[in-house]
């Protein structure tokens, strides 16, 4: 009996040790589940730590993104062994030797506890690591600090110390919301990690206690030199001194001027992204533009702005590559943290080619005449309205080519006239989507003048209609995102105009010979090559200077003037933002973006009729068109209603459309195209013109007394 009872307990026994067993290998595949999930956690969150960084299409660089915690936060893959060293040394001497947590210290805290109320001191490395990615900065409870110290276990069973280290390196706030070591070294020292001496690395380690006393701080210098005799490292006040930084050189962050004109765009990137923007351009356009503005010849101007947007048609969206809105960004005076690319401004002469793409499509053409004299047009407000050129001349009759090419503002009026002032409204609304400062009516014919207002980024992408042949394309900033302009509603790629009258308009703006009246021999608009074409503009009384040109591949807008409205001292487009324009494309020819793509006027057609190669399109009635614009009556000057003030011996000048007869009163006063009538006394005359064919015209002008 005793010998089977023997056995049975064998048996028993053997059995228990089994359950034992089993129950061991369940419970630490159990504590190594749950830990592996836990250290996953762990590293989840260190992830999605980290701060997007934002680089432009060649991977450059441009910013970095706040992350969740709003703090600026990249990684280091490896940390140098002064880093690893003074780190441990002064946050957890015995990292390298516990599992995560340290027990001695824990039974240390435990037995003061009674005493002090407070949990202290009894946080390691990774216990650290774990309380800032699970967010228990500020909630130091019993139940978080047992929470924490899991994380811990189950960090240092998964995970290298090394890798640890690392990652606690790459979380801790060094202030200023710099998050990690390589962060605040760029912050404070403009300098990677691994190029910090120990003196730079104490005082960034001696920042972790309060973030507050970060370096340049009187109490971070007193903090470094407590640090550095704990750790026996022979540093003085001086041996500080001799490696701060200058305060106003550090925190890049508030200093990156490559944020400043993206801001508007808000281009927010939740991982590592790239913008179409070519961050060395962009320096390169600023640097024309800062150079340009701070010379004497440019003294009476303090602010510009230029785009440069890529264009093509194979692409579905125009890219912007360089976007500069102010010379000295980083400056509080004259208006240079004004981003005048996307500030309102009156465009002067560049809305030009917009109204002569109307009016071909409508039936004009370059070779259409139109007269260059003195008109009067009555504007709603009661008013009369006389266009001027901008050198005050007239030149008599000339073609659209000629008055486009030389940008002449009475013929521009005309054509406007023609085009419709309704139509244009609606070309303006419903086919780009504009959204005026005011009400289009207000501005009525004083558009062909450059009345209208709009930013240059704007305008700009208006004008890739011209190099995209007619179709206006989004204006794309990333793979996501495309910009959205202040000045209009979004539209999706379309065509607004014929590919006929574009090639019309750009054969003219491509034309440098024909411009030559107006622009000179010498001039900034001039370039070494031929596939480009260009518009100026200057507002009124010299307030804006305007540049845009464009080749097939991409386009430059150029604006110059102040932002407080001054006016610049006889700085007109081409010669003002003409010349900042003429470097930048001298830029982008010499770039990777010129892929040197010809025009395309294929549906453009020669005609020699008057002696003169002038372009039209195939099927034009040619004499048809040429008169189109022709004008109808035969008094040119004075006008309808005209009122003048008598003076003794004041004479009237009389101007026809042809060779007439004149009247005042019905009484004859002379013959020819021009005449001058000297009225005798105040009144209300009729002058009459006769042609040869029998054709009367009258008119009537008000002749009022001195002190009327």
């Amino acid at each position: 009996m005793r010998k089977i009872a023997r056995k049975m307990k064998n048996v028993l026994a053997a059995k228990n040790l089994e359950r034992t067993g089993k129950a061991i290998l369940l419970a630490s595949v159990a504590l190594y589940t749950g830990s592996y999930f836990m250290s996953k956690r762990i590293f989840t969150l260190y992830e999605n730590q980290k701060s997007a960084i934002v680089q432009d299409r060649n991977s450059t660089e441009i910013f970095i993104q706040p992350n969740v915690k709003g703090h600026y936060m990249r990684h280091t893959e490896s940390l140098t062994g002064e880093i690893s060293r003074l780190l441990t040394a002064k946050e957890d001497r015995f990292f390298f030797y516990h599992p995560g947590i340290n027990p001695v210290s824990i039974a240390r805290s435990l037995a003061r506890y009674p005493f002090s109320r407070r949990l202290e001191g009894s946080s390691t490395l990774t216990q650290q690591l774990v309380k800032t990615l699970i967010g228990n900065e500020n909630k130091r409870t019993m139940s978080n600090k047992i929470i924490e110290s899991f994380y811990a276990l189950s960090l240092g069973i998964h995970t290298s110390k090394p890798e640890i280290l690392k990652m606690y390196a790459n979380t801790a706030y060094f202030g200023n919301r710099a998050e990690g070591i390589v962060e605040a070294s760029k912050t404070y020292f403009n300098a990677p990690p691994e190029s910090l001496n120990t003196v730079q690395i104490l005082q960034l380690i001696a920042t972790l206690s309060n973030p507050d006393d970060y370096p340049g701080t009187l109490k971070n210098k007193r903090k470094t030199i407590a640090l550095a005799n704990q750790l026996k490292i022979p540093v003085d006040e001086k041996t500080i001194d001799a490696h701060e930084t200058d305060e106003d050189k550090y925190i890049y962050r508030r200093k990156n001027i490559n944020v400043f004109e993206l801001e508007p765009f808000e281009p927010r990137c939740e991982k590592p992204c790239s913008l179409t923007i070519d961050q060395s351009l962009t320096n390169t356009v600023r640097e024309i533009l800062r150079t340009n503005l701070d010379s004497p010849s440019f003294a009476s101007v303090n602010n510009g702005a230029v785009v440069v947007i890529q264009t093509g048609k194979e692409m579905k969206e125009n890219e912007l590559l360089a976007i500069v809105g102010s010379p000295h960004p980083l400056s509080s005076e004259k208006g240079h943290q004004i981003n005048m690319a996307v500030h309102p401004r009156p465009i002067g002469s560049t809305a030009k080619p917009f109204i002569f793409a109307k009016a071909f499509e409508k039936g004009a053409r370059p070779y259409t005449q139109v007269d260059d004299i003195e008109y009067k047009y009555d504007i709603g407000t009661g008013f009369a309205f006389y266009p001027k050129n901008y050198d005050g001349q007239y030149r008599g009759t000339v073609s659209l080519h000629q008055a486009l090419s030389n940008s002449l503002n009475v013929p521009a009026v005309r054509v406007l006239q023609y085009a419709g002032l309704g139509a244009f409204y609606d070309f303006l609304k419903s086919d780009l989507s504009f959204e005026p400062l005011q009400p289009l009516e207000t501005y009525e014919l004083s558009i062909a003048l450059g009345g209208l207002e709009m930013d240059l980024l704007t305008l700009a992408n208006y004008f890739t209609l011209f190099p995209n042949e007619g179709t206006l394309k989004p204006l794309k900033l990333s793979e996501d995102d495309t910009i959205k302009f202040s000045m209009a509603k979004p539209y999706d790629n379309h065509q607004v105009i014929d590919p006929a009258y574009i090639q019309l308009v750009t054969k003219i703006l491509s034309d440098r010979e024909t411009s030559i009246d107006q622009f000179g021999l010498k001039s900034n608009l001039n370039l070494p090559a031929t596939q480009y074409a260009v518009k100026t503009g200057t507002s009124y009384d010299y307030h804006d200077s305007w540049a845009i040109g464009y080749t097939p591949d991409f386009l430059v807008g150029v604006w110059l003037g102040n932002s407080d409205n001054k006016p610049m001292y006889r700085l007109s487009g081409s010669i003002g933002a003409g010349k900042i324009w003429h470097e930048v494309m001298e830029t982008m020819l010499n770039s990777t973006y010129n892929k040197e793509t010809a025009f395309n006027f294929d549906r453009i057609k020669e005609y020699a009729k008057s002696g003169n190669i002038e372009y039209g399109l195939d099927g034009d009635e040619y004499d048809s068109a040429r008169d189109l614009l022709k004008l109808n009556y035969l008094i040119l000057q004075p006008h309808d209603f005209d009122t003048l003030q008598y003076t003794a011996g004041i004479k009237v000048p009389l101007l026809s459309n042809e060779d007439v007869l004149w009247y005042i009163n019905n009484s004859p006063a002379g013959q020819g195209i021009r005449e001058t009538w000297e009225p005798k006394k105040p009144g209300v005359y009729t002058i009459s013109a006769r042609n040869p064919r029998g054709k009367m015209e009258k008119i009537k002008v008000i002749i009022k007394e001195q002190d009327e």
